[in-house]
């Protein structure tokens, strides 16, 4: 592994997959950090401040939760109160794993504010949304920015937003996203993180919708430097995210096939790997005695071969060996000398 290769930033997204129970959402605090996340991350929101009370239900969310409530009832009932993030923070420290909330509206943002995180998580929602990016932009902070229902032009038109608000392109991260619940493979397009390269941006990485695991393991051997991946106690739970997350287990198996993709990246130079040079001479081969050779004899076609092991003459010289003389006599099989 290459000694200066960046890890990969892991991001456990919790999401409202804690089904508006503190109790849960503790667990799941504990859950994110005992598979090696890097983060975990929650969701705020005021409802009210987000969703209309004419907003339909996204059709993933209705073959979720059903039809007879609406848009707004259903986040009502699985989000925290504001006053809740600031105890999720600090079991966060306790727990060793760093902290992030997504925030959804203006007033959400206020209030994560004093929790301090390392970076804004702006969904994709929320990529059109001008007031929201001028305020985070204006924060001054790092960025991770998720692109999901964009196109490029749109995803460039936020970047720009918020480096005119005080956020250099130099701490803003973009993620890949497709936003439906699961995402369908032939829908995950992973080489448009390529497209966002040209953005300029402190790095590309990928925020995942699909089951299982390995789309996000490709999308880190494809480069991505941020894999963002929902997860939940138990799909079975009710809740409109359940379904499109892993279990803890499933969550610390994805973190362990990341790590390890990690370590076979490696720095990119071709060279002989230290685990391989030991079986240099058993698997190449040298220049050897095809029959008995006596000293003075030319080595020729039908004397000299090549074979196994390595260690003597490289069969790369051959054209230097063909005409010189033994100087003594080589038994059959033997490795030749000059």
């Amino acid at each position: 592994m290459c000694k200066d290769k960046l890890k990969t930033l892991i991001i456990a997204e919790a999401g409202v997959n804690h089904n508006a129970s503190i109790e849960r959402a503790r667990e799941m605090v504990r859950a994110a950090a005992k598979a090696g996340a890097d983060y975990v991350k929650f969701q705020t929101a005021v409802p009210e401040l987000v969703i209309s009370s004419i907003a339909p239900k996204a059709e993933y969310q209705k073959e979720t939760t059903g039809n007879e409530e609406s848009q707004l009832d259903m986040c009502r009932a699985i989000h925290l109160p504001l006053s809740a993030y600031a105890e999720l923070a600090s079991l966060c420290r306790e727990e060793g794993i760093g902290f992030m909330s997504t925030p959804f509206d203006l007033v959400s943002i206020d209030s994560l504010v004093p929790l301090g995180m390392d970076y804004w998580k702006i969904p994709s929602g929320e990529i059109t949304n001008l007031p929201y990016l001028r305020k985070i932009g204006s924060l001054g902070g790092k960025v991770i920015l998720s692109t999901g229902m964009s196109e490029l032009e749109e995803v460039e038109k936020a970047v720009d937003v918020l480096e005119r608000n005080g956020t250099p392109r130099s701490d803003i991260w973009l993620l890949h996203c497709t936003t439906q619940y699961p995402t369908p493979m032939e829908d995950v397009n992973l080489r448009a993180m390529e497209e966002l390269r040209t953005l300029g941006t402190a790095g590309v990485g990928y925020s995942d919708h699909t089951v299982g695991i390995e789309v996000p393991v490709a999308a880190v051997a494809l480069g991505a430097v941020i894999i963002e991946k929902h997860f939940t106690l138990d799909k079975s739970l009710p809740g409109p995210d359940h379904r499109a997350s892993l279990e803890p287990s499933e969550l610390k198996a994805m973190v362990d096939a990341v790590r390890n993709i990690e370590k076979a990246l490696g720095c990119g130079n071709k060279r002989v790997a230290d685990s391989e040079r030991a079986n240099i001479e058993v698997a190449r081969k040298s220049i050897v005695a095809a029959c008995d050779i006596k000293k003075g004899d030319v080595f020729d076609e039908e004397n000299i071969t090549v074979k196994r092991p390595g260690g003597g003459i490289n069969p790369m010289e051959w054209d230097n060996v063909i005409g010189k003389r033994a100087s003594r006599d080589f038994p059959y099989d033997s490795l030749i000398e000059l």
